[in-house]
């Protein structure tokens, strides 16, 4: 195997605040391989990402619906992979699925970590230090050192490029008001309802807002289309409705502009936390400690209770306490007086200083 491999693809993640959390581990390989050609592997959804990536040098579309096999998909993409002649695949998914195309494309070196029924198709195995390495920005990191148990150097945290002159269009297309703060709201949950804090919740933070003279700017997908209706109405004076209008990366642009960003632990939040100044993070059946928005600046709101955090889709308790006790209060607290340590939910993370690294320090 290639001590230095000159051309490398990663298996990239089909979730987009995964892929945006994965953005650590290009760097990563940038900063250690800076002459390299640096590849990713992605659905087309994520994959319009990876432009905003200046690390990554291309993006290799592969359209498998999520948990599904796909053999004959996977097949015609490896045969066009083995064309381009890589000498190292990362694979930081744990799944035979994701291994299996770098192997049938015949790249000799296949980096990942030990997981599920994967002999032979992971030969570069890794062991996570889960209590060395806490952080999922720092798991996908880890994977771009040179060998199993080489330590994790300075970490640099995502940061997605700007596009100025689409983030001007937008503003005008959209009739975006920029004379006031301006809140962006990520209020959907793509992976389960237990991640979402309630729509009434979030209506009374954009009314409570509004009144304040702030603008609320609503993202979200078709799937959200109630509850962004819900809190637009709920903000007459200032509120912008922006579910359906906009793409991930007309997200990555506009979030920019914002003051500060509010929103679940699901994707879009991530998005806006590599790109805008602040991000306020509302956790209930997820760990902050994980997975925590990754912005300059950043307040994660948790309760903490007992059952959290459980991971499921759905409160198995059927209470949903973690987030329906999560007081609008709070939050309206942390927008508007973000240097306040007296947030009853505020969690602290001590083990991270979200500090933005350029490549050049």
């Amino acid at each position: 195997m290639p001590s230095q491999p000159e051309r490398i693809l990663v298996v990239g993640p089909a979730w987009i605040g995964d892929m945006v959390m994965a953005q650590s581990l290009f760097m990563a390989l940038r900063a250690r391989l800076p002459a390299a050609t640096i590849d990713v592997l992605a659905p087309a959804a994520t994959a319009r990402l990876v432009a905003r990536m200046p690390e990554v040098d291309d993006a290799v579309i592969m359209n498998v619906t999520h948990g599904k096999f796909a053999w004959s998909r996977r097949r015609t993409a490896a045969r066009e992979l083995r064309e381009r002649g890589y000498d190292q695949a990362i694979v930081p998914q744990r799944s035979a699925k994701a291994a299996l195309v770098p192997w049938l494309a015949g790249i000799a070196r296949r980096t990942g970590y030990r997981g599920e029924l994967r002999p032979g198709l992971i030969n570069d195995l890794r062991t996570l230090d889960k209590t060395r390495y806490p952080l999922k920005a720092q798991h996908y990191a880890l994977l771009g050192t040179a060998a199993e148990g080489d330590a994790l150097g300075p970490m640099h945290w995502p940061r997605l490029s700007v596009d100025a002159a689409r983030q001007n269009a937008l503003i005008a297309a959209l009739g975006l008001d920029l004379d006031r703060p301006v809140v962006g709201f990520a209020p959907g949950a793509a992976y389960g309802g237990a991640k979402a804090w309630p729509t009434r919740h979030y209506a009374a933070l954009a009314a409570r807002l509004d009144a304040a003279g702030q603008s609320c700017w609503i993202f979200g997908s078709a799937a959200d289309r109630e509850v962004a209706a819900a809190i637009a109405a709920a903000a007459p004076k200032h509120g912008v409705n922006l579910a359906e209008r906009t793409t991930l990366v007309d997200i990555v642009d506009l979030a920019a502009r914002t003051t500060q960003f509010v929103g679940n632990d699901t994707g879009v939040m991530h998005l806006a936390s590599a790109a805008a100044p602040r991000v306020i993070g509302l956790y209930g059946s997820t760990d902050p400690d994980y997975a925590p928005p990754l912005a300059p600046t950043s307040q994660r709101l948790w309760r903490g209770m007992d059952c959290s955090p459980c991971r499921r889709r759905q409160c198995p308790l059927g209470h949903h306490a973690c987030m329906e006790d999560l007081p609008v209060r709070d939050v309206f607290t942390a927008c508007t007086d973000p240097g306040t340590a007296t947030i009853a939910s505020l969690h602290a993370i001590a083990h991270y200083h979200p500090t933005i690294q350029s490549l050049s320090e």
